[in-house]
């Protein structure tokens, strides 16, 4: 698309389409996708390969990211509905193209649309939204946290790291952040690096914030998957004291009650 004139932020509409041997898992996706994408269904028609679900985008700011996400949101969909995500494809003029507005007015615009987006269900319209932000200010921890959430949601982990790591060079002190980010390094083997998150996170945050119990809770099992049992127990029952009741099956099933 480049090669053929395609300008970075170009706004298209995409066509694309589902396979399913089976015609109710299609019409279990297309209900789907209509309740929390405001795509255009076209409609479920037999093909050789069985049923086909055909739909179009809303219009979609065009970068090689946004492609690449918004195509992972659908696999995603597709996987869920056990119907393959077939292919896509879209027009652009080349001469006449027509983009969003990025200017300095749009920030909180963008952001709120993301927000909306995201509690919708729309993984790929929600990061492309709060991209939109950051293209906007680049120091707006908050979008770089949020679109570190929806990364993690369609898989991309790494990516998901560097934009918590990104909000935390902003704002060393989001607590939902080093959270966020502890979890997520200890998901993927790191137990010593979310347990440094965690001890940040009990340092610095008052026992009425809710990430300190969850820090707590959170180290416990950092400590439990390093087989320090002694600490991980002391750590949940500190999170049961501060009210995360959740930390009582933990309890129960590793310390004796």
């Amino acid at each position: 698309m480049v090669e053929s004139g395609l300008k970075e932020n170009c706004l298209c509409t995409f066509d694309f389409s589902f396979l399913s041997d089976r015609e109710n898992n299609l019409q279990r996706l297309s209900d789907f996708i209509d309740t929390h994408y405001p795509y255009a269904i076209t409609g479920i028609e037999r093909v050789d390969e069985g049923r086909e679900l055909n739909a179009a985008t809303d219009e979609i700011a065009v970068t090689a990211d946004n492609l690449m996400y918004w195509a992972l949101d659908m696999a995603k969909r597709g996987y869920e509905f056990d119907a393959e995500f077939d292919a896509y494809g879209a027009h652009f003029d080349p001469v006449d193209p027509r983009f969003p507005d990025l200017s300095g007015s749009k920030e909180n615009f963008w952001f709120e649309r993301a927000s909306k987006q995201y509690d919708a269900g729309n993984l790929s319209g929600s990061l492309i939204g709060w991209s939109h932000v950051i293209a906007i200010n680049p120091r707006n921890a908050d979008a770089f946290y949020s679109r570190a959430i929806v990364k993690s949601d369609l898989h991309t982990w790494k990516s998901a790291l560097r934009d918590y790591d990104a909000a935390l060079d902003i704002a060393p002190h989001f607590f939902s952040a080093l959270v966020n980010r502890g979890s997520l390094k200890d998901d993927h083997g790191d137990h010593q690096g979310a347990i440094d998150d965690y001890d940040k996170v009990i340092a610095l945050a008052t026992d009425t914030d809710h990430n300190r119990p969850m820090a707590y809770f959170n180290r416990g099992n950092s400590k439990l998957s390093l087989a320090d049992r002694t600490g991980a127990c002391a750590d949940w029952r500190k999170a049961l004291e501060l009210g995360a009741e959740y930390a009582q099956a933990r309890i129960a099933e590793h310390c004796g009650g």
